[in-house]
């Protein structure tokens, strides 16, 4: 007769044969070191074979996605060459080549080699970067970022931020911090004011409805011939507010628009701001480090005079998508708006060091700060000034020489977006035909924007990869569809 114990030693084995064989399959989610190193070889294989490539690869390319439509999840897995070769044909060699120099349409993010290489080592090592306690080594990175950022754009020792996955994120942390600040609840938003102009990135929008700041009163300012707010009709609007009993809360400036590259007059908005306390917001997410170069760092006089700011590393520092940072001048204010506590994480409290997850909405997230850390560190702050001074000549180069071409242009580039037409009898038309054959063609990328009521073609130089070849070629392409439109036309 089979006692207690028998059935308990009984019902252990069945249970140790059942843990052997999920074990066996859950194992595959560890690979060995042979088969680690075998997929590391393809893997970087394929990288280079891709970075190699992008000198002549095309900016754009219309491609359909087949196979990758037709890949279904399984319960088996597939062997990683197939998977590279759908990723090669139908992921990277499909719509915008954002990695390569030809991309100069909408603002474009380089994708340095080495971010890459620090993603990878933080993605392995898998530190939780939340809080101080949790990652101390990961955490200072990414404060020592933020010092750094704080350092160059003018911030005191008081200010402090957090690096987020884009400028929506961190435009969205700045505006309600700035709520925060200034107490704007349900019994007064329908008095707060907000300013901005016409320029202002639709992530700002956004944010806006999302802090219920869009029941607030909004003012756009008209902008003068350069696409710069103008800043007596901001005075005027701030009096007339003010005399009428309500509340002037927060002024949006912009160090580097996205349609035009235009630079608000920072300094003169950050008197007003003073004058009327309201809180200056300056979206810097393409322009911010330009303030690196001397000759040009005088266009952001006033930017250190903002209340908080927005860049994004991987516009001007060329780093991978996913790599945005906000900065406020006040660091209690920060703290007050994002830091909570709860009794599950009681052992993390008690540190000097400032966590993450006390200045924006994230808890889990991504240890960000190594894919910056590690290039500035191994590159020097040096090759970044050079890459951001080429950027804004070759911009330059470009907005003479399609001038030359026939082309009207925009104002004299501030930083290194630029913008030209073609003058037609149907100008908006025409342009827009014109852009679509520049797609179909794909040597080089550019968008196209509307500013009152014109069509424009917009000229963005910003990667790490576009040099005086890629402007050439670009020039050359734009030349060549004209002449061919033109013939069409006629």
């Amino acid at each position: 007769m089979m006692t207690l114990n028998d059935n308990t030693m009984k019902s252990n084995e069945d249970l140790t044969v059942q843990l052997a064989a999920l074990e066996k399959i859950a194992l595959q989610l560890e690979p060995s070191a042979s088969q680690r190193q075998a997929i590391a070889q393809q893997a970087f294989d394929y990288i280079d074979e891709f970075i190699t490539a992008l000198p002549d690869a095309p900016g754009y390319k219309e491609k359909s996605c087949d196979a990758l439509k037709a890949l279904t999840i399984d319960d088996h897995g597939k062997p990683f060459d197939e998977l590279l070769h759908i990723l090669r044909d139908e992921v990277d060699q499909s719509g915008i080549n954002s990695a390569a120099g030809t991309h100069m349409g909408y603002i474009p993010a380089g994708g340095l080699w080495t971010s890459a290489v620090g993603d990878m080592l933080a993605a392995a090592a898998n530190r939780y970067v939340g809080i101080f306690y949790s990652s101390p080594g990961a955490v200072r990175i990414e404060n020592q970022m933020i010092q750094w950022l704080c350092t160059i754009t003018g911030y005191p020792a008081t200010a402090h931020g957090n690096l987020s996955s884009g400028g929506s994120m961190a435009s969205l942390i700045a505006i309600q911090t700035a709520r925060e600040a200034h107490q704007i609840d349900s019994t007064n938003v329908r008095q707060a004011v907000v300013y901005f102009t016409a320029q202002a990135h639709h992530c700002l929008h956004k944010a806006l409805h999302i802090t219920g700041l869009h029941e607030a009163q909004q003012r756009i300012i008209p902008m003068n011939a350069r696409y710069q707010m103008d800043t007596r009709a901001l005075a005027d609007a701030l009096r007339q507010d003010k005399d009428n009993g309500l509340m002037p809360f927060l002024v949006i400036g912009t160090a580097g628009t996205t349609d035009t590259g235009a630079i608000d007059p920072l300094d003169a908005i950050a008197d007003l701001c003073e004058q009327y306390n309201a809180w200056f917001h300056v979206d810097a997410a393409y322009g911010g480090f330009f303030t690196l170069l001397g000759d040009i760092a005088v266009k952001f006089k006033g930017i250190e005079r903002s209340d908080s700011l927005v860049m994004d590393p991987h516009k001007g520092m060329f780093l991978p998508y996913g790599t945005g940072v906000v900065l406020v001048k006040d660091a209690h204010t920060l703290l007050r708006t994002y830091s909570h506590q709860a009794s599950y994480m009681q052992d993390a409290y008690g540190f000097d060091e400032i966590s993450p997850s006390d200045c924006s909405l994230e808890l889990s997230r991504h240890f960000r700060g190594l894919r910056m850390w590690l290039p500035l560190h191994l590159h020097g702050v040096n090759a970044f000034k050079a890459n951001l001074e080429e950027k804004l000549l070759l911009c330059r180069y470009f907005h003479e020489a399609v001038k030359e071409l026939g082309f009207e242009t925009g104002p004299d580039p501030d930083l290194s977006i630029t913008l030209f037409r073609y003058p037609s009898k149907d100008s908006n038309a025409f342009n827009q035909q014109l852009l679509k054959a520049l797609h179909a063609d794909g040597r080089c990328f550019f968008s196209s924007t509307q500013i009152n009521g014109q069509v424009w073609i917009r000229c963005a130089v910003l990667s790490f990869r576009t040099h005086l070849k890629e402007i050439q070629l670009a020039l050359r392409m734009v030349e060549e569809n004209l002449e061919r439109i033109k013939e069409e036309v006629s």
